[in-house]
This record gives structure tokens, C-alpha cells and sequence, in this order.
């Protein structure tokens, strides 16, 4: 596995991470509830492992 560094900023229930070629993702978490703006994914939290994902449209190829 490969070593990605990245970085989070936080700002209350708002985030920007930024990872070591500049890329940069934004999102806001409330609770269990998140949602990755730049990815278009929404997440919720559920007890023991995994969780519920949702990917709104299509997936961007870069």
C-alpha cells in the first residue's frame, strides 16, 4: 500500500482536505450524516461495520 499524505481543515461542520498533489476535496459533516461536495458522495454512520453510501449521478472519470 501506498503512502498518500494529506491534510484536513476544519471550519465547525465544514472540511477541505487536501492531499500531497493538490488536489482538493470539500464537505460538511453533521452527526452521522456527511456529504463530500466534490465527490458528490453522502455518507451515514450506522453502528458496527460498514455503513450506508450514496453517489448522486454519474461518476466523473479524471
Amino acid at each position: 500500500m501506498r503512502f498518500r499524505a494529506r491534510r484536513a481543515f476544519r471550519f465547525g461542520p465544514f472540511y477541505i482536505t487536501i492531499d500531497q498533489s493538490g488536489r482538493r476535496s470539500y464537505g460538511v459533516k453533521l452527526g452521522r450524516f456527511s456529504h463530500n461536495f466534490t465527490h458528490r458522495t453522502t455518507h451515514i454512520d450506522t453502528p458496527g461495520p460498514g455503513g450506508l453510501v450514496h453517489r448522486n449521478g454519474r461518476r466523473r472519470r479524471r
